[in-house]
């Protein structure tokens, strides 16, 4: 089902339609193969860094594509909608340039950036830790000054391309400070001491590497700093609003392309002599993902509208985040049970589609951390 999409521009409108063709006749031929055998697509973000695509949210000073986030997202829900782990890692490795882009210096820039926005680099984004998820303040993975720059230790968890990437945007603790104790450096995957964990064995998202990152006494220069020491966390924060805008638009994806396989399987399907969407109980229940899946486009939309406007946008991208992945579960389940028993089986994707929605509630924030985030402006607000 062709989406009908809003874009600000004809040069929009020409970009939307290169991603859905690189979708089709690169991506969706694909990503079956890669699923199953849990195998990273580098040379597909080697393509999208040659077509541009990892450029577009990042401002033409910087080398950018200049495109609005609202023209950005809907090109990630394209991808998401033939391959969800390419689609999350674009999402990432912009995650990953974000803090160089917006805090770099003009020399980190001019260093890194090049490299980074034409797909020659693969970034990954290290926030997490084991203990410290959802609370990215309780890190203790640290980064100790020496003569050489900075000494880092510990470990990062749940690391997006995680011994596949180029580059490694980090949070580390430099000070026993509550909030300005966390500060971000970049740090190049060949560091002496950077050690990657074995690969996380995962229910979705297989073609998407994950793995936990080792800092065994890792030297760091002093020009890989990001920011000024302490600045950490207000980065990461800035830089997970982005994200979970990112993650909604991927999640939307999911569940557009559920929605449409369904919609094709109801219409092909027939039962006491009609196609099974014309029985109330199949066509209603297809009316709601569809129903579902337009308003979460919506959400996002909205958040995204606020960020291009330079407007406070953070209880935007938890609502856009916590109403796409929720939907993108709904809608995927629903999908299985249209399908009925053929939902269950590998010869549709609508099983591979569920299992990938899943972890969208749980990256960049859980949905409770979403649910934590709204509330607490609301009750700000209410002061």
């Amino acid at each position: 089902m062709k989406v009908e999409r809003e874009l600000p521009s004809r040069e929009a409108y020409d970009l939307l339609e290169l991603v859905t063709d690189i979708a089709d006749k690169e991506l969706g031929p694909r990503v079956a193969e890669f699923e199953d055998e849990a195998r990273f697509p580098r040379k597909v973000f080697e393509l999208l860094g040659e077509v541009g695509l990892l450029t577009l949210p990042f401002g033409e000073d910087v080398g950018g594509g200049g495109q609005p986030y609202t023209v950005y997202l809907q090109v990630l829900e394209g991808i998401a909608a033939r391959w969800a782990a390419v689609a999350v890692g674009m999402s990432v490795h912009t995650l990953a340039c974000l803090p160089v882009a917006t805090f770099g210096t003009e020399a980190q820039q001019a260093e890194f950036l090049p490299r980074m926005l034409s797909g020659k680099l693969l970034g990954a984004y290290s926030l997490s830790e084991a203990h410290a998820g959802s609370d990215p303040a309780a890190l203790r993975a640290s980064a100790s000054e020496s003569p050489q720059g900075w000494t880092a230790r510990g470990t990062k968890s749940w690391v997006t391309h995680g011994g596949e990437a180029d580059f490694y945007t980090v949070f580390l603790r430099t000070s026993p400070d509550t909030r300005s104790g966390i500060s971000c450096f970049h740090v190049d995957a060949g560091t002496a001491g950077l050690v990657a964990g074995a690969p996380e064995r995962k229910m979705g998202l297989r073609s998407s590497t994950t793995a936990e990152m080792h800092f065994e006494d890792v030297v760091l220069p002093g020009d890989r700093l990001v920011g000024t020491p302490g600045q950490g966390l207000p980065i990461a924060l800035a830089a997970l609003d982005a994200g979970r805008l990112g993650i909604a638009a991927v999640a939307v994806g999911i569940a557009q392309a559920a929605l449409d396989y369904a919609v094709g399987y109801a219409r092909d399907r027939q039962t006491f002599g009609r196609s099974i969407i014309e029985h109330q109980g199949v066509g209603f229940l297809l009316a709601d993902m569809a129903a579902r899946t337009e308003a979460a486009r919506a959400t996002y939309l909205v958040a995204a509208r606020r960020k291009d406007s330079g407007r406070p946008y953070t209880r935007q991208a938890s609502v856009a985040k916590l109403i796409a992945t929720d939907t993108a579960m709904a809608v995927t389940t629903d999908a299985v049970q249209v399908l009925g028993g053929a939902g269950y089986v590998l010869d549709h994707p609508v099983e591979r589609l569920m299992r990938e929605a899943k972890i969208t509630q749980s990256f960049e924030g859980t949905n409770q951390i979403q649910r934590l985030v709204i509330s607490r402006q609301l009750a700000a607000s209410a002061r």
